[in-house]
């Protein structure tokens, strides 16, 4: 009886990414893990423009300079569309919260939503931008 206890079994793993089969509601929640860390870098950008601000006319001129260059509208463009698809996924998962859209078909037709809506709206602020000129 005593041998019994100490014979080591082996659990089992969890399924790794490259075996597991993946599915809208498995990507819109890394994804949304992935725009949340992305916010943090958009939070160091706007830091950095309040200190560009406070360094005088010169280090103003030098960051608008970077942020207006082609690489820099690249990086707020996809800031724009990880703040919408975040700021989506935060209300589906208020709704889940809720009780509401727990269903599968009903989870995958909220994630094409929440996708589409990023996409539409991120597209719409930087359309009305480059209407104003402030591009």
């Amino acid at each position: 009886m005593a041998e019994a206890s100490r014979v080591v079994r082996e659990r089992p793993t969890s399924p790794h990414t490259t075996i597991w089969r993946w599915h809208l509601t498995m990507a819109t929640s890394i994804l949304h893990r992935f725009t949340g860390i992305a916010l943090y870098g958009g939070a160091l950008i706007a830091a950095a423009w309040a200190i560009s601000l406070a360094g005088g006319p010169d280090t103003y001129e030098t960051y608008k300079a970077v942020m207006g260059s082609i690489l820099g509208k690249a990086v707020l463009f996809a800031l724009t569309l990880a703040a919408f698809y975040h700021l989506g996924n935060g209300v589906r998962h208020l709704t889940w919260d809720l009780g509401f859209g727990l269903d599968v078909k009903s989870a995958n037709a909220s994630g094409v939503g929440v996708i589409a809506f990023a996409v539409a709206a991120t597209l719409a602020v930087w359309v009305i931008a480059g209407m104003t000129g402030a591009l």
